[in-house]
């Protein structure tokens, strides 16, 4: 079988990666250096076979977002970044594209909080990075419903508990934040793809973009009907990110409060 530099290239740098440096167990025998394919599959959110593919030479021309994904789960830096998409295929995105890496700072500070939900979206609010207990706690997200935008004005089913008053002022938060968004990075497609369809497909959200909306995050308190522990009320905080248009999404729950024992409650049983 003939490997490809996209093969070799991922094989390497797989086994440079200790499991400890990513937040997973490094005890037990292991035959090979590094990560198993089937955490590094876990981590980029790719399935094991595609990625064996992939490895092999079997597949090619993987999407901008598997690359992505596979570099932050392999925590390369910015010219090892720039070589995966090479090796891709890919035009490396320019300063005038919406940053989707998530810095080794950054990643270290999350792998810090495994017992504080905590999900890392993008500029034009899709979920990059989320961590086992937010996964637990919110469910796990897939496609489209990635985006917040997108989940808010066109998904169906949410584990956060919403009034008619909560859920609009949240729309138009988002809303105000995506029109930021477009005046930094005017040129994004991907960006341009997102307004586009919500603009065509939810009157809410093409009228409140029409009136030029001006919103500012606020923090807040939110109750998840989790379908295991019941009703969990925490305590929602965004963290912007200076340099790498991130947002942090980061919930905790008042100490001593029966919130705080639920939630630890969920962290043991998830671990």
């Amino acid at each position: 079988m003939t490997r490809t530099g996209l093969g070799e290239a991922l094989m390497t740098w797989r086994a440079a990666v200790a499991p400890r440096d990513v937040g997973l167990p490094g005890s037990g025998a292991r035959r090979t250096p590094g990560l198993r394919r089937e955490e590094l599959a876990q981590l980029a959110g790719i399935s094991a076979d595609y990625l064996t593919r992939l490895e092999q030479g079997r597949a090619a021309n993987p999407s901008a977002q598997v690359v992505e994904a596979l570099t932050r789960a392999l925590q390369l830096s910015t010219d090892e970044r720039s070589h995966l998409y090479q090796l891709a295929g890919l035009a490396v995105p320019g300063p005038d594209r919406i940053p989707a890496s998530i810095s080794p700072g950054v990643q270290r500070m999350l792998e810090r909080l495994g017992d504080t939900p905590v999900a890392v979206f993008d500029a034009m609010l899709t979920e990059l990075h989320a961590n086992a207990l937010y996964v637990e706690l919110m469910g796990e997200r897939q496609g489209n419903e990635r985006n917040a935008a997108w989940r808010n004005f066109l998904g169906s089913t949410s584990r956060i508990r919403q009034t008619p008053e909560s859920l609009g002022l949240l729309q138009q938060l988002q809303v105000a934040d995506l029109r930021r968004t477009a005046g930094r990075y005017p040129n994004d497609p991907n960006l341009h793809a997102l307004i586009d369809d919500l603009r065509r497909r939810s009157d809410r959200f093409d009228e409140l973009w029409s009136s030029g909306v001006v919103a500012e995050h606020q923090a807040t308190r939110k109750t998840i009907d989790h379908p295991r522990a019941g009703a969990i009320t925490l305590d929602c905080d965004v963290l912007q990110v200076a340099g790498d248009d991130l947002r942090i999404m980061v919930y905790t729950a008042e100490p001593g409060s029966a919130d705080a024992d639920k939630l630890q409650l969920l962290s043991v049983v998830h671990s």
